[in-house]
């Protein structure tokens, strides 16, 4: 698409939604809500509490103390209560009302009643809900929330990784600090949890923070069941913000940070390199390929060209490079219309050097437009219309080469191979290196990456409380379109070979000079179709309260030339509470997809879950210093869709000769059977556990929720090594059985003194699984077998020291196929049988449970705030391996590292921590084993944020709500067990960036 239509259909949209901005602010100016006289006696008290964002919050109760009566908020975080009703006073001036919290971070609220209508109460720590979940005090789920002001904390470009540290049960591991693939890996309770933006299945999660309004872990069986074959690796359920009733309120952020690199493989220099390339070859058996004179050029850089002492790293990558985010959005409404509409723009830059000779970039660049508009007009007093709308533009740069084949290349090429230019200007390589890895950055073109999705949410909502009060019914219809074009500018580029220098060099060319990629593609074109409907029941009778709900839903998903996947189904689920005492819930699932045989039942997924508050019975004592303890439990089963694409289908595929008895008839040609069809293919099923309690102590100031989990996942997907009994591959059959169990931990803490208040708040949680059956081959040592340990263990040989002395050789195990010299490693005989062979390989690294946690603490005073969040892992195995690891890899070509001046020789036998040197893959070291596993063990100081907003007294003069500065920093430092390495990212990629940010914050 050209830039000039590009920014047409752009206009185009910002028209539309200013246009729809417009209508439904005209709305909300047609009903502000009316004040009320000031008399003793009121026709109606209207409440509206609103979180610390200003969004609305449900489920917050309120008691008149005077009366005995209660009221609770709605999904727009109002309630009412008339002022008369059957000749009672139900509310009336200096009325005294207890606002109860939700969850116990805040103490409880006295609101005495002053004749304004409608009060506005700000309420911290709530839990937000969205349609699939409950009020919070009818729900017995495993639930847990983030909100607006923590996500915004973070400098980055995907929810995902605004929530490290955050959550328990969620962990989080970046593999990247690429832009544009940056996003943290999450799993919850070891499992891959699905993405609801706004209760609808989309993985999304790329979107503007400001716009998010809260981000919901769902973990258990009954808060997840209605999701059927979907809910077994539980929820990430992402609520964008709404419209509230109240005076418009406009918020401008802009934000900037400079990025760095926080760690990159140490390498060697060209001169250390060839001292170690010459041992590495005498131990090889070959001579040395570096004379002294070579070795004193290396270390004196006395002939750069024919000598060369080249950092790949120093010439390839930035020290820094910048990340900027812009964010506008407006928000307000009455009681006919609300609105909310948010625009973003991001754009951080990567750490790949520019040249000027370019009129284009070839950094890795990524930038990001976002749009959203959620109108909510009430059409009748009774029906309430959402038409909710989001629009993203992702445009994305690389070199022309690829960025991960630049890092290839750097783990590939030490610093002695060539020069970054000759003496005439030209690229230097050589026979092995033809791709000098400066051109591959600024000289191979560019590809640029162009990625378009438009969603449209619309739902109808109508109260049924004619039929019966508390009764509703909802429609919901929603439509995804996402388009990835990738643009191939790069180009081809020659280098040379200098020989000699000045008048009488030599160059030989290796290469092709200014090839030219001329192309563009679409990448993928996706689609989802979205239906909905439901109704639901929701009532109070006296000390007995209900809600209930049922759905059914139609997901159509097509991806890219795939056939399309459907999800249909119904779902549901009811909750009992009594005196806010005891809760009863049950939920389930009842779906399938066409990706299953015809004739197939559909699966079934209940769920159910029970919950004491015990401090609201008559038998506790009253103890001033607990506020509340509450039991809850769940069990039920959940549903996992991972059968693949028609792998009950039987394929066949061409073959250019057939066989017939054995003997081949290769004249014709023949159909042969394609991989063997799993015709009984089911969904993968989960049974699960989940027990907790939570207490509210001290007034309320100390808040704990503490978890245990004991989740089986059966029918899973497993080879069943058959493919040498039947002659061909076998699909995964629904065999598998795991079961992974856990502890979860949450802590919060906080408290005013005066004008300064501080708070504390941390989660642990504990994940330790285990494969209960997975159809093992036989194994003849217990020690080899991988049932009954952790799902995923790594095996290897386990290794035993290096070597000394041939002494030491030739009293130990003989290596099958090998004969060690002193300085290689070492490996335990564990069957004794005087051989080391694959008989020899068992479990590496702990078995323990894997343990991550977070903290968060901070403090408040005079305008100032300031907080700081620790996020960590232990019990972690970090396997390292290949070109990063071992040194002269890549034919014997390849790169060495600091850590190879570690090496054994005679004169260092006693201090060595690395084995002898070699060149190119060695038989007996270069393997898999103990000697390779470290500790992953880690703690980072993940996020620090100190912010200033400024006095009111000075706002108001300038028409201005409020103005906030902050400054906050993203990985800023890490202790890790072992630290030669990034514990994240490490093997060659793009580093994880350090950020440091500051901005500014103005509501209006």
């Amino acid at each position: 698409m050209s830039e000039k239509k590009l920014f047409k259909n752009l206009r185009l949209f910002f028209t539309f939604l200013t246009l729809l901005f417009l209508s439904a602010q005209g709305f909300a100016n047609q009903a502000t809500p009316p004040s009320i006289q000031d008399s003793s006696q009121l026709k109606s008290i209207k409440f509206i509490v609103l979180d610390e964002n200003d969004i609305p919050v449900k489920g917050i109760r309120l008691n008149n103390l005077r009366v005995n009566i209660s009221v609770q908020t709605d999904s727009l975080g109002m309630a009412q209560i008339n002022g008369i009703l059957n000749d009672e006073i139900r509310v009336s001036l200096n009325d005294v009302f207890l606002r109860k919290y939700v969850v116990g971070t805040n103490q409880s609220q006295i609101i005495r009643v002053d004749g304004k209508n409608p009060l506005i109460m700000k309420q911290k720590a709530v839990v937000l809900t969205n349609d699939i979940l409950v009020s919070p005090n009818m729900t017995t789920g495993s639930t847990q929330a983030v909100y607006n002001n923590d996500l915004v904390k973070f400098p980055v470009t995907s929810v995902k990784n605004a929530l490290i540290g955050r959550l328990a049960g969620l962990y989080t591991n970046q593999t990247s600090g690429r832009p544009g693939a940056d996003e943290v890996n999450v799993s919850l309770r070891g499992q891959n949890p699905i993405v609801l933006v706004d209760g609808i299945p989309r993985d999304l999660t790329r979107i503007d923070l400001e716009e998010i309004e809260s981000v919901t872990v769902l973990k258990d069986a009954v808060s997840t069941a209605m999701l059927g074959m979907r809910s077994s690796g539980g929820v990430l359920a992402i609520t964008t913000k709404k419209g509230v009733a109240g005076m418009q309120q406009i918020t401008l952020t802009a934000q900037g940070g400079i990025q760095s690199n926080i760690k990159t493989p140490k390498v060697l220099d060209a001169y250390n390199y060839s001292l170690l390339y010459n041992e590495a070859r005498v131990n090889s058996g070959d001579l040395p390929v570096y004379t002294q004179a070579d070795l004193d050029a290396y270390r004196t850089g006395s002939d750069p060209i024919g000598h060369p002492n080249v950092n790949w790293q120093d010439q390839v990558l930035k020290n820094k490079s910048w990340f900027n985010r812009y964010d506008l959005n407006f928000r307000g409404g009455g009681t006919v219309a609300r609105y909310y509409v948010g625009l973003e723009y991001q754009n951080q830059k990567g750490q790949f050097v520019e040249s000027d000779m370019n009129a284009y970039s070839t950094n890795n660049n990524f930038s990001n437009y976002t749009v959203r508009s959620n109108v909510d007009i009430n059409l009748t007093p009774k029906t309430t219309l959402g038409l909710h709308l989001f629009g993203r533009i992702i445009n994305s740069s690389q070199p022309g080469a690829n960025a991960d084949n630049i890092f290839t290349s750097i783990l590939n090429t030490p610093n002695n191979a060539y020069p970054v230019y000759n003496e005439n200007g030209s690229y230097g390589g050589t026979t092995q290196f033809q791709n000098n890895i400066y051109a591959q950055t600024v000289n191979s073109g560019y590809r640029l990456n162009y990625r378009r999705d438009i969603i449209t949410d619309l739902t109808l909502r109508r109260s049924l409380d004619e039929v019966t009060p508390g009764l509703w019914a909802q429609a919901l219809v929603s439509f995804y379109s996402g388009l990835s074009e990738n643009t191939d500018r790069s180009k081809s580029f020659a280098v040379y070979k200098q020989t000699g220098s000045g008048s009488t060099a030599t160059y030989q060319l290796y290469g092709t000079n200014g090839t030219q990629a001329n192309s563009t593609g679409t990448e993928y074109q996706n689609r989802q179709s979205y239906l909905e409907g439901a109704i639901g029941y929701k009532r109070s009778f006296g000390l007995h309260n209900i809600d209930a709900q049922i759905r059914a839903t139609s997901d159509n998903v097509n991806s890219g030339s795939e056939l399309g996947l459907n999800y249909y189904g119904g779902s549901g689920r009811a909750s009992y509470n009594f005196d806010e005492r005891y809760t009863a819930e049950i939920a389930f699932g009842l779906n399938r997809t066409n990706r299953y045989p015809k004739g197939s039942p559909m699966g079934f997924f209940p769920a159910a879950g029970l919950s004491w508050d015990i401090t609201k019975e008559k038998f506790m004592p009253k103890l001033s210093w607990l506020n509340d303890l509450k039991l809850f439990t769940s069990y039920g089963r959940t549903g996992n869709d991972a059968a693949g694409y028609f792998v009950f289908q039987q394929f066949y595929v061409g073959s250019p000769s057939s066989y017939f008895f054995g003997t081949s008839a290769s004249s014709s040609a023949a159909l042969r059977q394609d991989v063997l069809a799993n015709p009984n293919v089911t969904w993968e099923k989960s049974d699960k556990f989940n027990i907790g309690l939570k207490t509210n102590l001290f007034k309320n100031h100390l808040f704990i929720q503490a978890e245990y989990f004991n989740n089986k996942y059966s029918d899973l997907l497993t080879s069943a090594n058959l493919s040498s009994i039947v002659g061909t591959t076998v699909r995964n059959l629904n065999i598998g059985i795991n079961r992974y169990t856990g502890y979860e931990l949450q802590l919060n803490f906080q408290q005013s003194l005066g004008k300064f208040s501080y708070f504390v708040s941390g989660n642990a949680s504990t994940l330790q699984s285990k494969v209960i059956f997975q159809n093992e081959i036989f194994r003849e040592y217990s020690y080899q077998s991988r049932t009954g340990l952790p799902v995923g263990q790594p095996f290897g040989y386990i290794a035993d020291g290096l070597f000394q002395s041939q002494a030491e050789i030739n009293s130990s195990a003989k290596i099958a196929g090998y004969a060690p010299v002193p300085g290689d490693i070492k490996y335990k005989d564990l069957n004794s049988d005087g051989i080391i062979d694959q008989f020899d390989q068992t479990k590496l690294g702990t078995s323990k449970p894997l343990v991550y946690y977070g903290a968060t603490l901070g403090f408040a005073f005079s305008g100032f705030d300031f907080s700081v969040l620790l996020q960590g892992v232990a019990n972690r195995n970090l396997l390292l391996t290949g070109n990063s690891e071992w040194e002269f890899q890549n034919g014997g070509f390849g790169q060495a590292y600091e850590h190879h001046l570690d090496r054994w020789t005679p004169a260092t036998a006693a201090t060595a921590t690395y084995p002898r040197l070699t060149v190119g893959n060695n038989f007996n070291n270069d393997i898999v084993s103990s000697f390779w596993m470290h500790s992953g063990n880690y703690l980072r100081l993940k996020n620090v944020e100190l912010g200033y907003t400024i006095a009111s007294s000075f706002t108001r003069k300038i028409k201005v709500s409020s103005i906030r500065l902050f400054v906050n920093g993203t990985n800023l430092l890490t202790s890790s067990s072992f630290d030669r390495v990034d514990p994240e990212t490490y093997g060659g990629v793009y580093p994880i960036q350090r950020v440091v940010n500051g901005g500014l914050s103005v509501k209006f």
